[in-house]
């Protein structure tokens, strides 16, 4: 009689973790009003304007000019974002697996390989849509990429964008030509040491953030951000591990995360997205006859929202669409700002016109 030999198995006490990254985009947005959340879904922030300068006549009694009441603006932030995960770890399950399934543990790696990885997704795809300059170019190349790193701090610096903490986002793809890109290697000091251990850690007087190509928006090459540009409020960060709860004979874990980001409409030309040019919108014309506007766009079907008050119709809730059937009446003096969105593509910069 022939005998049976049966075989264990035994389960390692180690289990193989996968590689994960630290959030890349938290040390760009700024705090200053995550604590207005507390409580409420919606904060609206006022941005007020200023007074023009003028000639002062030495004689008269509006020797100043005539004074003009300050106008504000507001722009609403309405969190969007709540997400939730929940799993379970049945006890024999666990038992027979040597513990190796800690609900603490587990929670952990949920974290960091799930919810931090899709948060800093998100960011930067808000930064992409609502950035204040958003730039059109063909894809970049060895030969290519530091002038169009460069180009954009140009724009950085002509909307008098502070030179210090900003920092340039680039996937790892771009980030390979851009240590080998001539004007790295011409730059600094820098780059002495940074060849030494493969590393970008300066380029253009920016910390350098290489992201995995799968963080970066669809047709976007880079992203700079000015630190304190974007706001991304993190209402709720609820986790919870329920031994034994009805029903289950294990762990039952549950967790939930209330967050959202916003730019800043004040500061926005603070972020500049490098994108395809094929999937940027391009700015409207806006053309006065008799005090009526006509609002166009090279872009096929893309829509033209415009305001007349002074506030940028890209964070204004005073924003309308533009109806070329029914084109708007715009008192003498007024101004037109418009620009143009639509769905797939980023957004055009603004188009302007004073009706004299």
């Amino acid at each position: 009689m022939s005998k049976t030999i049966n075989l264990a198995t035994k389960y390692s006490d180690k289990v193989q973790e996968r590689f994960w990254t630290d959030s890349v985009t938290a040390g760009s947005f700024a705090t200053d009003l995550d604590m207005e959340f507390t409580g409420v879904k919606t904060v609206r922030v006022f941005d007020v304007d200023t007074a023009p300068l003028g000639d002062y006549t030495r004689s008269g009694s509006s020797r100043y000019g005539t004074p003009a009441e300050l106008t504000d603006n507001t722009q609403e932030f309405v969190m969007s974002q709540d997400k939730a995960f929940t799993y379970t770890i049945d006890k024999g399950n666990a038992k027979e697996q040597f513990n190796i399934k800690q609900a603490g543990t587990s929670l952990k790696r949920e974290i960091r390989e799930v919810i931090t990885p899709y948060i800093d997704k998100y960011r930067m795809k808000v930064w992409a849509q609502k950035a204040g300059q958003i730039a059109g170019i063909a894809e970049p190349t060895k030969s290519t990429i530091g002038s169009l790193i460069m180009d954009a701090t140009v724009a950085l610096d002509d909307a008098q964008v502070d030179a210090n903490n900003r920092t340039l986002y680039i996937p790892s793809k771009y980030y390979k030509l851009l240590k080998l890109c001539d004007e790295f290697h011409y730059s600094d000091s820098l780059s002495t040491a940074a060849v030494k251990n493969g590393t970008v850690p300066m380029f253009d007087s920016m910390t350098v953030k290489k992201v995995p190509s799968s963080y970066m928006p669809d047709n976007v090459y880079f992203v700079i951000a000015f630190k304190g540009v974007a706001i991304s409020p993190v209402k709720l960060q609820d986790y919870k591990i329920h031994s034994d709860p009805p029903g289950i004979s294990g762990d039952l874990v549950e967790g939930r995360v209330i967050f959202d980001a916003f730019v800043k409409g004040t500061k926005a030309n603070g972020i500049y997205v490098a994108a395809a040019s094929a999937y940027v919108c391009a700015a409207p014309t806006v053309t006065f006859a008799t005090n009526v506007a006509t609002m166009s766009s090279t872009t096929t079907d893309a829509v033209i929202q415009y305001t007349t008050d002074g506030s940028d119709p890209r964070y204004s809730p005073t924003a309308v669409t533009y109806n070329s059937a029914s084109k708007p009446t715009i008192a003498s003096g007024d101004t037109v700002k418009a620009y143009a969105s639509k769905t797939g593509m980023y957004n055009s910069g603004i188009g302007s016109a004073t009706n004299s």
